[in-house]
């Protein structure tokens, strides 16, 4: 089995690199930055169905001092799939598991954004009920994460929906279609109209901007979700024992109490972000940095690659 090693050379600043894996079902890409000597990061994005690169610029600003790894999860991205077979979260956690082994991770140090943290937590709580120890991460950050029960989940639904037609969002919208800009910049609409599109996520709708636009890949999406049943993860997040931050938005529209339980389960330290909703590194980046930056540091460092 091939391994790409992230951790066994000195530091020194390098571009960007990717590639696709090559012992997944099928081939996902992925892509690292940072020097190839520091402690790396899997960071994974949300969705799910959606692809890595909407969260940077703002995220690369942690491959001053880590090597992040990153890749498209199955079906969204550059790792779209023509398979018909369903996407399900044991599918996303089975390749999590080859990604770790193929890129020789010991105890890996995962960052998860939104459903990438839930992920991140699916892919723990099997480690550590009958999945592979070695494969087990070390430190988990988890980032605005996903609700870990479908009633949760239901009431983040309600949550952004009433957000959508909030006297806010209509007047926004409104601004947009009378701006004269679909005919003068077509590209700056386009870039607008995304934003108001996830405005809602926001604590205040308003600052919905500087985005990398993103494309969810339905099918997947769905699949992944009806895959979780009536899930319920606040008591299996018990078994799970390492270092592990959580973040979270007060006004983010999954509900803190989401967040709260997931670190209550994970004996996890918990931040909460004032005046904050699911985007932080767009609303709060500077407490939000500190916080990660600050855990890294006093939290137990990588112990390597496999050999």
């Amino acid at each position: 089995m091939e391994h790409r090693d992230f951790s066994d050379t000195p530091p020194s600043h390098a571009p960007t690199t990717d590639g696709v894996t090559q012992t997944t079902d099928v081939p996902l890409y992925w892509r690292a930055d940072g020097p190839p000597g520091a402690p790396p990061v899997l960071l994974l994005h949300g969705g799910p169905g959606a692809h890595h690169d909407y969260l940077y610029p703002q995220l690369l600003a942690l491959s001053d001092t880590y090597r992040v790894i990153t890749y498209d999860q199955r079906g969204g991205g550059k790792s779209k799939t023509d398979d018909p077979t369903p996407v399900t979260w044991q599918t996303q956690v089975g390749d999590l598991a080859q990604i770790v082994t193929e890129f020789g991770l010991t105890a890996p140090t995962i960052v998860g954004y939104s459903w990438g943290a839930l992920l991140a937590m699916l892919y723990a709580t099997q480690c550590a009920t009958g999945g592979d120890a070695r494969l087990a991460p070390a430190r988990l950050v988890l980032i605005s994460p996903a609700p870990i029960t479908r009633a949760w989940r239901d009431e983040f639904e309600a949550t952004l929906s009433a957000r959508g037609r909030s006297a806010a969002m209509l007047t926004m919208r409104e601004e947009l279609a009378a701006s004269g800009l679909r005919e003068r910049d077509p590209a700056a609409y386009r870039q607008r109209g995304f934003e108001l599109s996830v405005a809602g996520y926001f604590a205040d709708p308003s600052r919905s901007r500087s985005l990398t636009p993103f494309r969810v890949t339905g099918r997947v999406q769905q699949s992944v979700w009806e895959s979780l049943g009536d899930f319920d993860l606040t008591d299996t997040l018990r078994a799970v024992h390492c270092s592990t931050l959580v973040v979270h938005g007060r006004q983010d529209p999954i509900p803190l109490a989401s967040a709260a339980a997931a670190a209550q389960s994970l004996n996890a330290e918990f931040v909460v972000l004032d005046d904050c909703g699911h985007v932080p590194y767009v609303e709060q980046p500077a407490l939000l940095f500190a916080a990660i930056r600050r855990f890294l540091a006093e939290s137990p460092q990588l112990s390597g690659r496999e050999g």
